[in-house]
This record gives structure tokens, C-alpha cells and sequence, in this order.
């Protein structure tokens, strides 16, 4: 059994056994081109990891009940069978197996960070690219780290996006098999993708796109790269479109990827030079003699080399195009419209312009998207508008009548996908989302690149789209709602009025106060019932509470902050007399984080985290997130981050860590305590109290005006919090009443960067429009200071 082979000694022609990807990577390097080193884990020993453990009865049982016209079903069987990978370990001999042969490679090649990426055996196909529906992981360090990269990139086969996809495109779930390709990791100082044919046209020029750091940035859409055409025929560049990039994805240290500023001076120059453009070129036309068909490459460049990491078949050239022609006429002299930041102010002119990323004319309801969580807002038929898409979007992609993006290139996830769905798509408009008002009638013209007010220039070229009628409820109170750059999330106490709270136009539950349960759900005091012996009913008391609200609002994410009772509180509870001390002032007492690590209370909190577990994996809800309230210190965070990894538990891209900033200490260090979290939410009431020393429930301070979130004390900590935790990369939300009561509060807030704000139901829709007209005034004043 061939376990883990070199890729110097793999093909095409053992598909089957290292998957597309590796296959043609390992072709290229025969043919002498540049390819980072590496080995590939091969489909024999992902069946060999199956056959040996719970996957084998696990996927068939979970596949048996996939109905693909459900997506709650296809999100259930695509969680069953990952969380099945993600928590089974290798058996013991093809761990030593797996882990020997990558550590010798390691040294043969002085590899300290890999790349790990899937390489199926229905990918990289002509007429199917799955790109970017399975995992990659990059600048991925020591030996445990690349094993279990390998398990994540197994499960990836079965994501809903893959599921969908694979169904989509004829292949049979129960036959296909991944193999993972871990090769030296480049650190590339500039990447992008080339095709050697114009997807769009079908025309004899390549198009290269290219940005700084790593190429991830590029696929998902996430910059808009530089675009360069070299023409088939003379090999000559005969357009360049240089774009401004502000951001890029660069390695951290010690592993991982990290999100940086692109320095200003580099940020509007040409990423790639001439002379490696005609290189990559001469490379790219390698390797399309060699296929004789046009390609679809992934590259990347140190600071001394370029190398290809990736190569496909164009899988969607327009209609009458010859895949094995290799001439033709030379590119036109604009080949693609420029990019333009809106329309003309004449009717017939278009409202944005961008890169025509898939052909087709196609008209419809303009519904917008600005986060994976709205995605069931999305009607078929409707004109999906959104800053850029992901591979999670696909599912939603498939129904819509045409896509445009903010961002991305032609050769980014949205202009693959939907070239392959055979949907008009224009990428790059850089102002849709801000030009296109939601529930807009708009025409798409995916060749031009145009996007045009009203259905008149889809009817001239089709008949237009089945109308679908909008229904009651949660879509229906969008209506009249503006777009926000600030994300509005709202507070949810009960978990009976999850239902009613989720038809509002907000982004999801910014706090959930899973203490609210405890008195709606539980009644008794924690402790009490541990002692009882009724620690199940403890946990399916709470699971209950939290799956109302997380089955509500699914997809978007539910932020559970858990229990901040204070000990008065508690003492009131049934049962809570003999567990709760009598304290001074029980605002800075026994409460928060210093009970989850007490030896006393931790058995309670254990089970608070077991019930969120239970939500996210039994009741298949992942949209459950937690929150921690009145942090003090780093070190008690260190000990509750070890208490939810022993829960299953662990920060990653699926499941995220919070912070209350209630205490000066995290304001005073929070890039520190930035590293033990995904982002902060501000809680006014608290942080107030103690920036001021102003009791919170002081009738008499309050009616002295000592307790105001608005003084400048108050401010300068909230504007402390927020540079710092930006500077990390973190988030920060507020969740209070300041901003829907005090507009000069909503307007600071705005103005330094606020992330997020999360407010009661009632205040959610004025607020709303508040911050969108504070939002456009302050775009108004830069324009107006940008002109003096």
C-alpha cells in the first residue's frame, strides 16, 4: 500500500492514487518547471484512516440521509461527517507511517513551514475546477500541526459547498477520495493567477492577475489584483491595470497566516514586473503545450524565484471556442473595461462598471449581501451584490440570476464559480454595494462588465427571470433598512422571542445572556442541582434555551455570553443560599471569570460549556459563539481556554472567542489580551463603573451626573480598546443602549471604527438608519477635506 509518495515521482496517470492537483504538479515537474517540493498522503491512506475507524459506517449513514433539496439537511450531513474527521485521531501505525515519511522529506528539504492542500480525485477535471471548495493550510508548522491539517483537509470532501457542488456536477459521494499534497511552503512576496486563454472571450491572450503576499487573498476576492494581458500570438504585454491594495496575507510568526497593511509607498505600484510577467508567461505556455487545452495557474514569487503551485483546465471557455486551439488573432486593444468607481450620470449609462468576469446578460431583484449569515436572504432569481464571494457562498451562488462583486478579478472564486454555473458575473466594481440600492430592479451584462439600472437590456437579450414573490417574515422587514458599514446585531434575552428578534435586518445575536436561561429555563441554583445528582437536566435545560435562539437566527452567528450572576443574584436563586457568600459590593466581587476557575463554581461552568458543545455538535448549530464577561486578567483567561478545549471547544475558523471589555484592564492591555481572543464587545454600563468609580446602581451619584458613558474618560478608554485590539486584528462591538439613546455616542463610535453594535429589538431599525446617515456624512466631510 502506498501510503505517503514523493510528488518528483507522480503523474497524471496516478490520478486515482494523489488526486488532480498532485498529479499534474507532479507532471509539471517532469517537464522541468519550477514546483515547491513535496510529498503527497495518498487516497490509499485516506481509505486505509476510514476503513480503520468510525468514518466507516459514519459517512454512508450520514450521506444516507442527504437530501439535497434541504440545505438544513445537507448542513447536518456535512457537519456529522467532518466533526467525525476533525476528532478522530490516526491509528497508531499509520500515524508512524504517515508522520515518518513527512518528517524525512522535512529534512531532506529544510522545510519549516508546509502547505497543506487537498488534491481529490474529481478535481482539476476538464468541465469541473472545485476551486476552492476544499481546504488548504497554509505556512502549517511541526509534525501534530501537518496531521491534523490532513484530517481537516479529509473532511473538507464533504462541506456543504462540496456537497452541493459534487451533486451538481454527476459525481457519486460514495466514490470519490482525497489525497493531500504538504509541500515546501514558499514565503511569496507577490502571488496570483494566470490563463493562458481569455476565460471571459475565449480570445489568444493570457490574463495574469497578481497582488502582494499570498495568493488566498486573490481566489477569495478579498483584493483586486493587478491585471496584465500578454498577447498569445507576440508574447508581448499589451495592457497593464494596476490596482491600489491595502491589505495583504503575509506568514506569522511561528506559523499561520496573518493580515497586514500593505506600506502606502507599495500599495499602488506595479506588483509585478515586466520581465517576470513574460517569464510566467513563457512558463504558462509550457505548460499549456504539454495539455494542449488553455490552463487555469496558480503561481507565487520570493524575493529570487517563481514558482507554479497549482494547474487546471479552463473549465469554461464560451461556446464555439476550440480548447486545443492554440492561435489566433491578437488581444484587442482594450481587452477588459476599466475598472470605474460608478456609473454615468446619463440613464442609459451603467451605474458601476468591472471586469466581465462571466458572460451572459441577465436582470433581476438586486438583493445584498454583506455576510455569509444573510445568504438565505437571497430568492432565486434575484441579482446577487456583495463585496466578494466565498466558497461557502456556492449554495447561494446557484441561485442567482447574475453576480456582482466589490472586489476580485477574473480569475477570483466568484468569476470560477460562475462561470461554471453559467451565470453573468462582473467582479471589481469596487462601489456596487454602496451603488446598487437592495431591492432594485438591475441588468447584468457579464462580457462588459456593466451593470445597468432597470430589466430593459436583460429583456432585449432574454426573457427575464420567474418572478419570485417575497414572503412575510424575516426578508420582508428588510425592506426600507439601509446598508450599514457598522454590523448591527441585537440583544436576546429570552429565548422565546428568538423567533420574532431573528426577522429584524441585523447581522445576528451580538449577546445572548445565557443567565436569562438559567432564571427562564433552570430556575435553580447550578450547584444545587449538581448536588441533587440532576447535572444532565442541568445541561439539556440550557441546550434547549441556546438551540432556540441558534436555530433562529442560522446561519448567523449567536454570541453566548456566559453566566455573569452576581453572588447577590445567585443567592435569590432556589438552592443558591449555602454556595453563595455575602459580599459589600458584589459589582467587583465574586463574579464573571473568577468563578469559572474557583474550585466551587467550576464544576457549573463545565456544564454551561458542555450544553454549548451539545448545540454545536448534537443539535448541529455552529453558529453558536462565546463570550466571556468581567475578564481581569490573561493568566485566569489561559486556564479557561484549557476548560473549553477539554469541552471541544477550540478557537478556529468555525467557532470564535470573545471578551466582555468591561475592566480597565483589558483596555489598558489589549493587544495582550488580544492573543486569547477573537475580538472584544464593550460593556458601557461596567466599563463606566470602573473607569470612573461610579457605582452603577448609585441612585445618587446617577442623579449627580457621575455615571455617563459619554465622558471623556469613558471615551478615551473605548478609543484604547479599539486601536489596540485593530492593531491585532481583532474586533470590537458595544452592546448597550448608549448608541440608540445618544447620537454624539453613535457618532464617536462610527468615527473611531467601531465594528459592531448590538441593541435591544426595539431600537434596532432607528438606529440603523442613524448610523447609516452618520456613516454618509463622514464619507461627505473626507470628501469634502480631501478637496480643500
Amino acid at each position: 500500500m502506498a501510503l505517503v509518495v514523493d510528488l518528483a515521482d507522480v503523474s497524471d496517470a496516478d490520478l486515482p492514487l494523489v488526486g488532480g492537483k498532485a498529479g499534474k504538479l507532479g507532471e509539471m515537474i517532469r517537464q522541468g518547471l519550477p514546483v515547491p517540493p513535496g510529498v503527497v498522503v495518498t487516497t490509499e491512506t485516506y481509505q486505509a484512516f476510514v476503513d480503520a475507524t468510525v468514518l466507516k459506517l459514519e459517512i454512508p449513514n450520514a450521506l444516507a440521509t442527504l437530501d439535497l433539496q434541504r440545505p438544513e439537511s445537507v448542513d447536518a450531513v456535512s457537519r456529522r461527517i467532518r466533526d467525525a474527521f476533525e476528532s478522530t485521531e490516526f491509528p497508531d501505525e499509520l500515524r508512524t507511517a504517515v508522520a515518518g515519511a513527512f518528517e524525512a522529506y522535512a529534512r531532506r528539504h529544510e522545510v519549516e513551514f508546509s502547505a497543506v492542500r487537498s488534491s481529490a480525485t474529481a478535481e482539476d477535471l476538464e468541465g469541473a475546477s472545485f476551486a476552492g471548495l476544499q481546504e488548504t493550510y497554509l505556512n502549517v508548522a511541526g509534525t501534530d500541526e501537518v496531521l491534523a491539517a490532513i484530517r481537516r483537509c479529509w473532511g473538507s470532501l464533504f462541506t456543504p459547498r462540496v456537497l452541493v457542488y459534487r451533486a451538481r456536477k454527476g459525481f457519486d459521494h460514495s466514490t470519490v477520495r482525497l489525497a493531500v499534497l504538504v509541500q515546501k511552503m514558499v514565503n511569496s512576496v507577490v502571488s496570483g493567477i494566470l490563463f493562458t486563454r481569455d476565460p471571459n472571450t475565449g480570445e489568444n491572450h493570457m490574463i495574469i492577475e497578481a497582488g502582494w503576499g499570498l495568493g488566498e487573498a486573490i481566489v477569495g476576492g478579498e483584493v483586486t489584483p493587478d491585471h496584465y494581458v500578454v498577447d498569445g500570438a507576440t508574447q508581448q504585454i499589451v495592457q497593464k491595470q494596476l490596482s491600489e491594495q491595502s491589505v495583504r496575507l503575509v506568514r506569522a510568526e511561528g506559523g499561520g497566516n496573518l493580515r497586514e497593511p500593505v506600506p502606502a509607498a507599495e500599495r499602488g505600484v506595479q506588483k509585478l514586473p515586466d520581465e517576470r510577467i513574460l517569464r510566467l508567461a513563457s512558463l504558462a505556455r509550457v505548460i499549456e503545450s504539454r495539455y494542449r487545452r488553455p490552463m487555469d495557474v496558480e503561481w507565487c514569487a520570493d524575493a529570487k524565484s517563481l514558482y507554479i503551485v497549482q494547474a487546471r483546465p479552463v473549465t469554461t471557455l464560451p461556446s464555439g471556442t476550440s480548447p486545443g486551439s492554440g492561435a489566433g488573432a491578437s488581444a484587442p486593444a482594450a481587452v477588459a473595461p476599466a475598472r470605474a468607481s460608478g456609473g454615468s450620470s446619463s440613464s442609459p449609462g451603467p451605474l458601476v462598471k468591472g471586469f466581465g468576469a462571466s458572460p451572459g446578460i441577465a436582470g433581476g431583484t438586486a438583493r445584498l449581501l454583506l455576510a455569509a449569515a444573510e445568504l438565505d436572504r437571497l430568492k432565486p432569481g434575484e441579482v446577487l451584490v456583495t463585496t466578494m464571494t466565498t466558497p461557502d457562498m456556492v449554495p447561494a451562488m446557484t441561485r442567482a440570476a447574475a453576480i456582482v462583486t466589490d472586489e476580485g478579478g477574473i480569475t477570483c472564486h466568484a468569476a470560477i464559480v460562475s462561470r461554471e454555473l453559467g451565470v453573468p458575473c462582473v467582479v471589481g466594481t469596487r462601489t456596487a454595494t454602496k451603488a446598487i440600492a437592495d431591492g432594485s430592479e438591475v441588468s447584468v451584462d457579464g462580457k462588459t462588465g456593466h451593470v445597468y439600472k432597470g430589466l430593459e437590456k436583460a429583456r432585449a437579450a432574454t426573457p427575464p427571470p420567474a418572478a419570485t414573490g417575497g414572503s412575510a417574515g424575516a426578508d420582508s422587514s428588510h425592506h426600507g433598512a439601509p446598508v450599514t458599514a457598522t454590523k448591527i446585531y441585537v440583544n436576546v434575552g429570552v429565548p422565546e422571542k428568538a423567533a420574532e428578534y431573528a426577522r429584524l435586518p441585523v447581522q445576528g445575536v451580538g449577546l445572548l445572556r445565557i443567565e436569562f436561561i438559567f432564571t427562564a429555563h433552570v430556575r435553580e441554583h447550578p450547584l444545587a442541582l449538581i448536588k441533587a445528582g440532576r447535572s444532565a437536566e442541568l445541561v439539556e435545560r440550557l441546550a434547549d434555551g441556546l438551540a432556540q435562539v441558534c436555530q433562529a437566527f442560522h446561519p448567523r452567528p449567536v454570541i453566548i455570553r456566559t453566566s455573569d450572576f452576581k453572588t447577590n443574584e445567585y443567592r435569590g436563586m432556589p438552592g443558591g443560599e449555602p454556595y453563595e457568600p455575602q459580599e459589600e459590593n458584589p459589582m467587583i466581587g465574586w463574579r464573571g471569570c473568577s468563578r469559572y476557575i474557583s474550585p466551587v463554581y467550576r464544576p457549573a461552568f463545565l456544564l454551561e460549556l458542555e450544553a454549548i458543545h451539545r448545540v454545536r455538535t448534537e443539535r448541529g448549530l455552529k453558529n453558536a459563539h462565546v463570550m466571556l464577561p468581567f475578564v481581569r486578567n490573561t493568566w485566569e483567561l489561559e486556564e479557561i481556554a484549557q476548560m473549553l478545549r477539554d469541552k471541544g471547544l477550540r478557537r478556529s475558523r468555525d467557532f470564535q472567542l470573545y471578551l466582555m471589555a468591561e475592566v480597565p484592564s483589558t483596555v489598558l492591555l489589549a493587544r495582550e489580551f488580544s492573543q486569547h481572543c477573537d475580538g472584544f464587545s464593550i460593556g458601557s454600563n461596567d466599563l463606566t463603573q470602573l473607569v470612573l468609580g461610579a457605582d452603577r446602581d448609585s441612585e445618587t451619584l446617577g442623579r449627580m451626573g457621575y455615571f455617563d458613558e459619554r465622558d471623556p474618560a469613558v471615551l478615551k478608554a473605548i478609543e484604547m480598546l479599539i486601536e489596540g485590539a485593530h492593531a491585532e486584528g481583532r474586533t470590537v462591538g458595544i452592546c448597550g443602549q448608549g448608541p440608540s439613546v445618544y447620537p454624539e455616542f453613535a457618532e464617536f463610535l462610527v468615527r473611531k471604527g467601531i465594528d459592531s453594535i448590538s441593541l435591544n429589538h426595539d431600537t434596532v431599525l432607528s438606529t440603523i438608519r442613524t448610523i447609516a446617515s452618520l456613516e454618509q456624512r463622514l464619507k461627505l466631510d473626507q470628501v469634502r477635506r480631501g478637496r480643500d
